[in-house]
């Protein structure tokens, strides 16, 4: 069976004062309040994701 690779990403950064599209990926990863974590797969669609709001996020690999 494949290993799959996962990322977690928190939100570090306040929403106050980011523009709408920025607000609108970050809730797409799953997070909606200051210090929220989410684990998702690693792949090219949550990379460019997290890629976009790299400001505002903490992306830290997870070891299964």
């Amino acid at each position: 069976m494949a290993k799959e690779n996962l990322i977690k990403v928190q939100l570090v950064r306040s929403m106050i004062g980011v523009p709408e599209k920025q607000r609108r990926v970050v809730r797409a990863l799953g997070l909606r309040k200051m210090w929220a974590t989410r684990v998702h797969k690693d792949n090219p669609v949550i990379r460019g994701m997290v890629f976009k709001v790299n400001h505002l996020v903490k992306v830290e690999r997870v070891e299964k």
